[in-house]
């Protein structure tokens, strides 16, 4: 179905002009149904009478201002880099899933405050037939959108229709549950109008904080996913002259957008240009096979050096000591006859309870206790 309405030939659904279809398509079905709904759900409500199938109602309407600004999202990320915004406007779409969690939960606190007003002051729904057949319809037309938005989020990587899907299963559970507070109501003379309102409230309010976190992470600079990291790390320690990759960090602009620099450990004894070759054709590879912007730097490392391998291997067997996941990088020797410094640098978990002047003192301590003519410059890393 993507291919035939919204793919050109050659072109994939990752593509910024095939995202930008996408997701003004799903926009504008996502307005025209949500109209329909709206427009039935209101009318249904007025005439029985209830609060909750009048606020569902509203909160489609509502919807409809999610998916305008879904449309504005994609159709500004479509734009090219410029002088301002040198790294393109893929970030757009993120702010437009923000804007749209933050419409959500106004709806929900809307809601909120009419159903607590319905609970003080209760009044007797009317449920009819035609009350039941337009919210069973639209639970159905809400899961079919669920469905729908959540195929295309997982094929092209959109923020905004993953947030569109998350509100559209919101609505179906919501809108299952008006439908079902009213035949209580009818059968059981039990008035569950108002409580079942502040119910869909709450699964409104969960629904728009899921979001909100989700597209707050993405925009204060997320951690790229595990995947990620671990197929480029195995494509450049696949190539030859490579022993070893640290410090690599990546920038995500936004889809097709994905910017990183990584340190690629190789012999010192490597020709300059033997390694800047090597820094280029990782950079092309990693550019075409995965579409990120790579930009290499080479740590040239001794190797045939047996004091170098030796204290290298006792540095390592400390480091190991303090902590088995930290992880050093970036090792040489400094220092004359009678006294050396063992220079070099640690990866530390983001979760560990130690702080780095403690980590660098139990280090320099173990060091130090291995022989009395050496001593440690640590650098630690948070990753």
């Amino acid at each position: 179905m993507l291919a035939n309405l919204f793919l050109k030939e050659n072109e994939t659904a990752a593509s910024p002009a095939a995202r930008g279809r996408i997701g003004k398509f799903s926009g504008g079905l996502g307005i025209a149904l949500n109209t329909l709904l709206a427009a039935g759900k209101i009318a249904a409500g007025i005439l029985a009478g209830a609060v909750s199938v009048v606020a569902d109602g509203l909160n489609n309407l509502t919807d409809c201002g999610s998916n305008v600004v879904s449309i504005i999202g994609f159709k500004m990320s479509e734009k090219p880099a410029d002088k301002e915004h040198p790294f393109g406007h893929q970030r757009a779409e993120s702010l437009s899933a923000l804007i749209i969690a933050v419409i959500v939960l106004v709806v929900a606190a809307e809601l909120a405050i009419q159903s607590a007003e319905t609970i003080l002051s209760p009044a007797e729904t009317q449920v009819s037939l035609l009350t039941a057949i337009v919210l069973a319809a639209s639970v159905a037309v809400k899961l079919f959108m669920f469905f729908f938005n959540r195929a295309l989020a997982k094929e092209i990587g959109s923020e905004a229709l993953k947030a569109t899907a998350a509100d559209c299963i919101s609505d179906a559970a919501a809108t299952s549950a008006v439908l079902l507070s009213l035949l209580i109501s009818k059968w059981a003379q039990i008035e569950l109008d108002g409580w079942m309102g502040i119910a869909v409230a709450v699964f409104i309010a969960f629904s728009g904080i899921g979001i909100l976190k989700e597209t707050v992470s993405n925009l204060l600079g997320k951690a790229a996913d595990a995947e990620t990291i671990a197929a480029i790390k195995q494509k450049i320690c696949a190539a030859e002259g490579v022993h070893g990759v640290h410090d690599l960090v990546i920038h995500d602009y936004g889809r097709s957008k994905l910017f990183a620099t990584v340190h690629v450990e190789v012999d010192a004894n490597m020709p300059i240009m033997a390694a800047h070759d090597l820094a280029d054709a990782l950079e092309k590879q990693i550019g075409k096979e995965m579409d990120i912007a790579l930009t290499v730097h080479i740590d040239p490392l001794v190797f045939d050096d047996p004091k170098v391998n030796k204290f290298r291997a006792e540095a390592a067997r400390v480091v190991a000591a303090v902590d088995p996941h930290f992880a050093m990088h970036d090792f040489r020797v400094v220092g004359g006859k009678t006294h050396s410094n063992l220079v070099f640098d640690v990866a530390v978990p983001f979760d560990c309870k130690l702080s780095d002047a403690e980590i660098e003192r139990r280090i320099r301590d173990g060091i130090s206790l291995s022989d009395e003519n050496l001593d440690a410059v640590v650098t630690v890393e948070r990753q």
